[in-house]
């Protein structure tokens, strides 16, 4: 029987519960496979703005995630930090607010191996998102969009014998726009972390994994799993990884 992987401290953001393009199951797989003290969710766990729209509703397979949770919390005593991001902006109503193993909150500090790092899900510094909402759920359609012709695209790939291929992911690398926004939000979240004076900032909500230093600043972003199925851990030495998850499998790619 393979033993599961420890790791004192694992953040997952942008799981997109309610969306069409969820990994859900994959998520709900990937963590019975691993232990963990601290289990952070950074933003963006549940969908609202998709649950909103006409047909869209909860299914067994999202409760069969929380119930995976529950397990951890059960069983291992495991807490989880659920740090509201703007799509699960209805936490909003809740936070902060601490009970049992779960606290609920805007934002969080981690303080992990005498280094103190902010974790938010950095949809605050995105202006769109902050003082444009009606233009940031149009550019939720585009994306939904492309995450259809993802899908599209990657079935024909499999009929092939291809493997899978994100045009979300290229589109960011390719795009000159899309790779300065990214920039900048990656530089403005690190000047909040040194104005704050702390070691490092953590983040979701771009879709887009790193694991990076910007000067004594350490800037780390948990992916998604809505392309990627990435999630960051932290390993006993104190030393950070984002781990990507493919099918019953994961590796460290950092």
């Amino acid at each position: 029987m393979k033993l599961r992987k420890y790791y004192p401290v694992i953040i997952l953001s942008d799981i997109h519960l309610g969306s069409g393009y969820s990994r859900t199951e994959e998520v709900t797989r990937f963590l019975p496979h691993v232990d963990c003290d601290r289990l952070i969710l950074n933003g963006d766990i549940i969908d609202g703005w998709q649950l909103k729209k006409p047909g869209k509703r909860w299914k067994q397979k999202h409760t069969e995630f929380f119930k995976v949770l529950m397990k951890m919390m059960e069983n291992n005593g495991t807490q989880i930090v659920y740090i509201r991001g703007n799509h699960d902006d209805f936490l909003d109503y809740l936070a902060p607010l601490s009970f049992f193993n779960i606290t609920i909150a805007r934002d969080y500090v981690l303080e992990f191996h005498g280094r103190r790092y902010l974790v938010t899900h950095g949809d605050i510094f995105d202006r769109v998102t902050t003082h444009m909402h009606w233009l940031a759920m149009w550019g939720d359609v585009g994306y939904t969009f492309l995450l259809w012709l993802n899908r599209i695209y990657n079935r024909r790939r499999e009929q092939q014998g291809k493997a899978y291929f994100s045009l979300a992911r290229q589109v960011k690398h390719k795009v000159k726009s899309a790779v300065s926004y990214i920039s900048a939000f990656e530089r403005e979240l690190v000047k909040l972390a040194e104005a704050r004076k702390l070691n490092g900032i953590i983040c979701g909500h771009i879709h887009q994994a790193a694991n990076t230093w910007y000067g004594p600043i350490h800037y780390l972003n948990s992916g998604d799993w809505v392309e990627s199925m990435t999630a960051l851990v932290a390993d006993e030495a104190g030393e950070w990884h984002i781990i990507l998850y493919d099918h019953s499998e994961y590796e460290k790619i950092q």
